[in-house]
């Protein structure tokens, strides 16, 4: 099974995803970003983009990554990676459906302001500070697709442990 934790950059998913790994039996955690970091140095002059998870090459890898990973050793995959297309996120998911591979998608969701406070508070990615901000707007715009194909969790007065606790006993409800 993989549990994707989504939401915008600052939201709180790479602490939760940590928290979460240690709730569920048999879990570890798949940065996808890691994909893009791989493909970059081939495709950057090839196909110049803002974003990796704009190569098609991307999406058709984590899905067949993870299905891999799953198949070699099993239990939970925990990805915490914001994805704010909706086509993106429907290619991503159909082809792990696809692959057999069980997808519970979430939302870590708070508001606007609280997101910028938390992104200009952030002393460990500063250098993407701006970039993150610039996102909330994107991340707004996306909400209405996100709601319908995730379960949102409002983190606003939630620390990174909770939310890991409210995921996981929503993912052991089935």
């Amino acid at each position: 099974m993989i549990v994707w934790l989504n939401g915008t950059f600052g939201a709180g998913k790479t602490t939760t995803s940590k928290a979460l790994a240690a709730l569920l039996p048999d879990a570890r955690i798949f940065d996808t970003e890691t994909v893009g970091y791989l493909l970059r140095p081939v495709l950057r002059d090839a196909a110049p983009v803002d974003d990796f998870q704009e190569w098609p090459p991307w999406r058709a890898l984590v899905v067949e990554t993870a299905a891999q990973i799953l198949t070699y050793v099993q239990g939970v995959l925990v990805i915490p990676q914001t994805v704010l297309v909706e086509r993106y996120w429907r290619e991503i998911h159909d082809g792990l459906t696809k692959a057999g591979v069980p997808v519970r998608h979430f939302v870590l969701h708070t508001d606007p302001d609280t997101l910028a406070r938390r992104i200009e508070g952030d002393t460990v990615e500063t250098g993407a500070r701006q970039w993150r901000l610039d996102h909330i707007a994107r991340y707004q715009e996306a909400l209405p697709w996100l709601r319908r194909a995730a379960d949102v969790i409002d983190t606003t007065h939630l620390t990174p442990a909770q939310t890991a606790a409210a995921v996981a006993a929503d993912v052991r409800r089935g």
